[in-house]
């Protein structure tokens, strides 16, 4: 069987985040045993996106829910969603929606590359800072829509996720929030639709565990049924957005695992964890360490800060990072600046933990 050293790579462990240039997060049993139980089995793709999303849209308390291939996905379409509400004549025009003027505001501290999904589907962003009064003079007729990224980088801003949603009321404009990473806590999942946002979009294969191709997409029915017609299987601007039935399955089953979690010991395994790295490490010469809570995606768990000395462990940071890649077994560390990086108990496996201390315990020593 072709495994990963067959293909001459090492797998990992990851002590980074749940990132998806590592491959996000691992699959549980449960999921694995659904895509495995759907692949055996023909069934209409149409009718089981309705009924899977009707399946985590009541788990979850939301009007509808729809599963995408990964948040950025999520991002097309959703956008895509707020042009239709407004020009029902687009949904065979996309990209090519000049001719409806349409436009998605964003902030200026939250821009960040998964932009490029807005503006793939025609939309033109319109760049805002966070006070309100530019938030009200930005909205207009052509104004589709405003996304909000609710990430741990974009703190600062001025208008909070609320004052926003009632601004855009105000003049019948959505917000969408991109909450691709912003699990836990579990209540994300219905707390901003709860708030007033037309669509929150998620990573189904972060913290959910789901299938690393996946997303869900919650809230407004209208908005979701209005990309339907556009979307796999169905021919239109969101073919090439393809979600099997094994993703629908396996994503289902993740969620349905997700709100029957014990989150509060989950969150106590973190906070030990980052207690125990903090306690061995800042023992060694020129090594530093803290607890930073929340940790970099603005989740309610910690993470471990490791400060170094360079000119007294004779390398740098980065280099540091390297070398716990080349170690035996692998693993990825979070990289921060020249001098720190972080270790990230979230997806730690039970046991690693101890591998990544004493990794740490011998990369981080005098030469």
């Amino acid at each position: 069987m072709t495994n990963y050293q067959n293909l001459g790579l090492r797998p990992l462990i990851n002590a980074y985040a749940t990132v998806t240039k590592y491959g996000g997060s691992l699959m549980p049993p449960e999921v694995l045993a659904a895509m495995h139980q759907a692949a055996g089995a023909f069934v209409d793709l149409a009718e089981l996106q309705v009924r899977v999303g009707e399946r985590i849209a009541d788990l979850t308390g939301n009007e509808a829910a729809y599963v995408t291939s990964g948040a950025a996905a999520g991002i097309m379409l959703a956008s895509a969603a707020s042009v239709l509400q407004k020009h029902p004549d687009a949904l065979t025009r996309f990209p090519d929606i000049a001719a409806f003027s349409s436009e998605a505001i964003v902030f200026q501290d939250q821009r960040n590359p998964y932009d490029y999904a807005i503006q793939q589907t025609g939309l033109k962003v319109v760049e805002i800072d966070a006070a309100p009064a530019s938030l009200r003079a930005a909205i207009k007729e052509a104004t589709a829509c405003v996304f909000w990224f609710p990430r741990g980088d974009c703190g600062g801003s001025e208008l909070s996720l609320e004052a926003a949603i009632a601004i855009a009321a105000e003049h019948q404009v959505p917000v969408i929030v991109d909450a691709a990473a912003q699990l836990p806590p579990v209540e994300n999942l219905w707390r901003f639709t709860e708030m007033g946002a037309a669509i929150a979009l998620f990573s189904g294969g972060k913290d959910l565990r789901g299938p690393q191709s996946s997303g869900l997409m919650l809230g407004r029915r209208d908005f979701i049924d209005s990309i339907r017609p556009i979307s796999n299987p169905k021919h239109g601007f969101g073919r090439p957005l393809k979600v099997g039935k094994e993703e629908m399955m396996g994503l289902l089953a993740a969620v349905e695992r997700y709100l029957q979690l014990d989150h509060t010991a989950r969150a106590r395994y973190c906070e030990e964890t980052v207690r125990m790295f903090c306690a061995a490490l800042k023992t060694l010469p020129g090594v530093q360490t803290e607890r930073v809570f929340p940790n970099e995606a603005g989740q309610p768990l910690p993470w471990c800060r490791v400060s170094i000395d360079p000119a007294v462990l004779g390398r740098s940071a980065d280099e540091l990072v390297s070398a716990f890649l080349n170690h035996d077994p692998a693993i990825a560390v979070s990289p921060e600046s020249e001098t720190s990086f972080h270790l990230n108990p979230m997806t730690l496996s039970p046991g690693e933990e101890i591998i990544v201390r004493d990794a740490c315990l011998k990369l981080l020593r005098m030469p």
